[in-house]
């Protein structure tokens, strides 16, 4: 697959070291931040330990809050905003549903090749639908952010206009999920793709995606939030 010259960590299964180490700070507060979040919701502590945590956790907030804070991805004064790299870096790294560096992220790793898309990612109770089950809202969302990342594929992607979900079977939690896609069309400023998800060698859930490109300035009026 011929990959373009600017960042581009979607070319190997290999997970992207992150480029400097500002960005393996924020992974490692990220990733201590998920098992915070993961052990608060299966927690039996007492009442008054929890309490005891939120002063902590608040005091952190506040110091953080302190310092200088972009707003939004798309910040100009957000460091990596900066060369080619810069939207793809940021999106690597802080997108909700992907991001490296932004702890509400699942923990999923996408790639792809002149085939496909693929991807992998374990979800622990935080992500608790039905018993023992990953939330349908979050299966979901993985599949709109693969597909998404997938459509790159085309060289021109665009914005999601129309997802389909079929739930075939429960998707395991603590469980490695395997992700396929595929490019089926692309014809003017439409795209379709179509995945699965595989668990135990099991499909559990498919899913369609529409996607619309948009043009240059379009996307420029996004990032200014007009």
């Amino acid at each position: 697959m011929t990959m373009p010259s600017k960042y581009y960590p979607f070319d190997s299964e290999t997970l992207h070291e992150p480029l400097n180490e500002v960005w393996a700070a924020r992974r490692e507060a990220a990733d201590a931040t998920r098992r915070l979040i993961e052990n608060l919701v299966n927690t039996q502590t007492s009442a008054e330990e929890l309490r005891q945590l939120a002063v902590r956790i608040s005091a952190e907030a506040d110091r953080l809050e302190a310092e200088p804070m972009s707003r939004g991805r798309f910040d100009s004064i957000n460091p990596v905003a900066v060369e080619q790299r810069g939207i793809s870096e940021l999106n690597y790294e802080l997108n909700p549903v992907e991001g490296k560096s932004n702890p509400l992220a699942p923990p999923i790793h996408i790639w792809m090749d002149d085939e496909g898309v693929y991807g992998k990612a374990t979800l622990g109770w935080q992500y608790e639908g039905p018993p023992s089950t990953v939330h349908g809202g979050y299966v979901a969302a993985l599949f709109d952010q693969f597909l998404g990342i997938g459509q790159k594929l085309t060289g021109h992607p665009g914005v999601t206009g129309q997802l389909s979900v079929k739930y075939l079977k429960p998707t395991p939690l603590n469980t490695e999920l395997k992700f396929v896609g595929r490019l089926d069309k692309s014809e003017g400023r439409r795209i379709m793709m179509t995945a699965e998800i595989i668990a135990n060698d099991v499909v559990t859930a498919k899913a369609e995606c529409l996607f619309i490109r948009i043009d240059a300035e379009t996307f420029k009026r996004m990032k200014e939030g007009s």
